[in-house]
Parts: C-alpha cells; sequence; structure tokens
C-alpha cells in the first residue's frame, strides 16, 4: 500500500513538472550573448572578490591560525613537544590568499 501511494505520487510529481514545463528554443548566436554578458560582468566579479571575498577567507584563516598557534603553544606546554604541522599549513594558505589577488587573475586568464 505504501509503495503503491510512493508512486501515485511520483507520477502526479512527473506529471505537474510535464504539464509545467515550457520547451525553449534559442535563436540566434547564444554564445555571443553570453561572451557579451560575462566581459561586461567580469570587472564587476574582480572587484566583489578582491573587496570581499579574499579578505574574509584571510580574516577566518587569521582566526585560526593564531588559535592553533596558542593551542598548539599550550600543548607544548604540557607535553613538552610542539607540533608545527597545522600552524605551518594554515600560515601558508594565509600567505596564499593575502598574495592570491596580485596573480590569481593572470592565472585564470580574466
Amino acid at each position: 500500500m505504501k509503495m503503491k501511494k510512493m508512486a501515485l505520487l511520483l507520477c502526479m510529481a512527473l506529471l505537474v513538472i510535464g504539464m509545467y514545463s515550457v520547451p525553449v528554443y534559442a535563436k540566434g548566436d547564444v554564445a555571443g550573448a553570453i561572451e557579451g554578458t560575462w566581459t561586461t560582468a567580469s570587472a564587476q566579479i574582480k572587484t566583489v572578490v578582491n573587496k570581499v571575498v579574499f579578505p574574509a577567507i584571510d580574516l577566518i584563516l587569521a582566526v585560526f591560525f593564531f588559535a592553533k598557534l596558542g593551542t598548539a603553544y599550550f600543548d607544548y606546554r604540557k607535553h613538552g613537544q610542539f607540533e608545527w604541522a597545522a600552524p605551518a599549513i594554515l600560515f601558508a594558505c594565509l600567505v596564499f590568499t593575502l598574495t592570491a589577488p596580485a596573480y590569481i587573475w593572470r592565472v585564470l586568464g580574466i
């Protein structure tokens, strides 16, 4: 009985999707329109990524780096051995994201 209800529900969903979907046929130069939109929007995308996304990632990585450095220091005080792996990885990521806006757009070809 439960399988019958599920099959009926699936058939109804497919019927509704079929009724409300409309085929779209593109006429003209679709690729040219997409390329034109990309060239006009790429400058805005670069600005947003450089001024919002990279600084947000930098802030998060800096907080994690200093928090991990603090916990590594307290582990050193407790066990006498300093673990460098996690702070070193976070520092490398932080340096990478701090310097990324200078070269990332040339690498991507934009």
